[in-house]
């Protein structure tokens, strides 16, 4: 098996003759022309253009407003842009999409930006939830975020304990790798002071030793096994799926996004919102577990779907913690520890390389959640390994994350054609985290100079949820470097406007081996567009994440407008 890019180009380039201007004369009736636009199309062949026209979903001619309104007729729709600034459909590589939360549980963060709360607003929200379900039942807050509390620190087990002392309570960090639990969960799942930390986990204690309520990585899956949850029937499951579903799809069309990168996630209910035209975006699913089995058992391979939802890489296959909640794993202890911590590896080199081989000759492209170097190092050998075992040809395997890089690993990146995937938002968003590394190591971290100087296309991950989604926000951080709090970290790894661009459109395109379709602004390809306010590459670059996304556009179709 082989993923061939001789027959992907042939298929693209045959997509493009079949639309381009020779095939479609001026004319014709074009079913849209933007004019008077400042477009920026990341197509190195023409950076920039005025105009250009739809039909069938996808551009058919990009130029100047003379040539564009050629292709006008009766029936064709005008859309004037007035100096407004297109840019190519943002695509984020690394979302977990969790749109039934959004719309059905407990948010006690914010989701989308930067805002402080307080304990005591935690605890309120969590306490009126308690109120509604039977004791012994879960009571769950999500989206939290440790260094976003106005209190200055994060919530104990006694905060927790007064939320309830007859219902397990748990409030998940955001960033999806450690957990905040009552005494009544702790007691629930039989963890004590003296419990021992299990392999790729910790339970964490207080200066006294005694359990302070946070649980990191694998430590965490114990409480799986204990206390009630709400039950659902099976057309209540598939409702809320759906719900969730389309709610996600309309707040990525808000924020400029044509493509995203799902991690595992509801097919049906993709599906489902589809048939019902509540679909906005492009999906790559990214899928693990009884999914991905059945794929490798009937010979389901990367590419298969359609130009809306197509099969893509597996979902993250995680070997190590968060760099949001300091458990990546690094091979210098994590500065102030004591004593010294190193982060947590989730999974042996053996038990890595057995599932890369596994996936890799069925032809799905691997995908390795990876944030510290020491197990970046990890996934390059399973990638390289298992290259040496079954050669094959332009495979891109992804490295979610890859947040903490040496020289050595860039090289080897380059090398296996690897698809870096780091964190986009986290640079304005995350920067009060980066003194937990200090200066040194953030000039390694979300290492988008480092890579793209090196050759690589290096793609856009937000990460949500532990990061927010809005591609504009992480455009700012990638160019600036700077955070919500004034605090420059890296500044060695700031991009230009033009080519954060690239790396949150044509580079997402290239990581699921779709360039050829999307992520520019090219005749032939999807005409997935967003229509700006403002010009990132003009606008103060402190101001680039409140440019207001005046349309969002999908196959030629507005699938949000302010």
């Amino acid at each position: 098996m082989t993923f061939d890019p001789t027959r992907r180009q042939i298929l693209g380039a045959a997509a493009t003759l079949a639309a381009t201007p020779a095939a479609a004369r001026a004319g014709d009736d074009a079913d849209l022309v933007v004019t008077n636009a400042k477009v920026y199309t990341v197509d190195d062949r023409q950076p920039t253009a005025g105009a250009f026209v739809v039909r069938g979903g996808r551009f058919a001619h990009v130029g100047d407003n003379e040539s564009a309104l050629a292709f006008a007729g009766p029936r064709t729709r005008r859309f004037d842009a007035k100096g407004m600034t297109i840019v190519p459909g943002f695509i984020d590589c690394h979302n977990h999409a969790r749109g039934e939360v959004l719309v059905y549980d407990v948010l006690v963060g914010n989701p989308y930006v930067v805002e402080f709360v307080t304990i005591q607003s935690i605890i309120d929200k969590l306490t009126a939830r308690a109120a509604a379900v039977p004791a012994g039942t879960w009571v769950e807050g999500f989206f939290h975020d440790d260094t976003k509390i106005k209190d200055g620190r994060p919530p104990t087990r006694h905060d927790l304990d007064k939320v309830s002392t007859r219902h397990p309570v748990v409030v998940f960090h955001r960033g999806g790798h450690t957990s905040f639990y009552n005494s009544k969960a702790l007691e629930m799942a039989g963890i004590t002071a003296t419990t021992p930390d299990p392999f790729g986990g910790t339970f964490d204690r207080d200066a006294g030793g005694q359990l302070n309520g946070r649980v990191t990585d694998r430590a965490r899956a114990v409480f799986a096994k204990v206390g009630d949850r709400p039950k659902y029937s099976q057309s209540q499951i598939e409702d809320r799926s759906r719900a969730g579903m389309a709610f996600i799809s309309k707040k990525f069309a808000e924020y400029g996004l044509t493509g995203v990168h799902h991690q595992g996630g509801d097919l049906a209910a993709m599906q489902a919102i589809r048939a019902k035209g509540e679909l906005l975006h492009r999906i790559s699913f990214e899928t693990s577990g009884a999914m991905l089995d059945a794929m490798l058992a009937n010979g389901i391979m990367t590419g298969l779907g359609d130009e809306w939802i197509k099969f893509g890489a597996t979902s993250e296959h995680t070997i190590d913690g968060s760099f949001s909640e300091r458990t990546m794993a690094i091979s210098t202890p994590y500065p102030g520890s004591n004593p010294p911590y190193f982060g947590n590896i989730t999974e042996t080199q053996e038990v890595l390389d057995a599932w890369v081989e596994k996936v890799h000759r069925h032809g799905v492209q691997a995908n390795i959640h990876a944030n510290g170097d020491v197990v970046i190092d990890m996934a390059l050998k399973a990638f390289e390994r298992a290259q040496r075992l079954a050669p094959m040809r332009d495979t891109r395997p992804k490295i979610t994350h890859c947040t903490l890089i040496n020289p050595d690993l860039v090289r080897r990146i380059k090398a296996l054609g690897a698809i870096p995937a780091p964190f986009t938002s986290y640079a304005y968003y995350n920067a009060d985290k980066f003194g937990f590394y200090g200066p040194a190591m953030m000039k390694n971290c979300m290492a988008f100079r480092s890579f793209l100087d090196a050759g690589i296309p290096v793609c856009a991950g937000s990460d949500f949820s532990p990061g927010p989604f809005a591609p504009l926000m992480g455009i700012q951080g990638m160019v600036t470097r700077r955070g919500w709090n004034g605090e420059v970290w890296g500044e060695n790894q700031r991009v230009t406007v033009a080519e954060a661009l690239r790396i949150n459109s044509l580079n997402g395109a290239h990581a699921s081996h779709e360039e050829h379709i999307k992520g520019s602004i090219t005749a032939g390809k999807l005409a997935d567009y967003v229509v700006l306010a403002d010009d990132p590459h003009t606008i103060d670059p402190e101001k680039i994440k409140d440019i207001k996304i005046v349309q969002t556009v999908t196959g030629g179709n507005t699938v949000y407008a302010a």
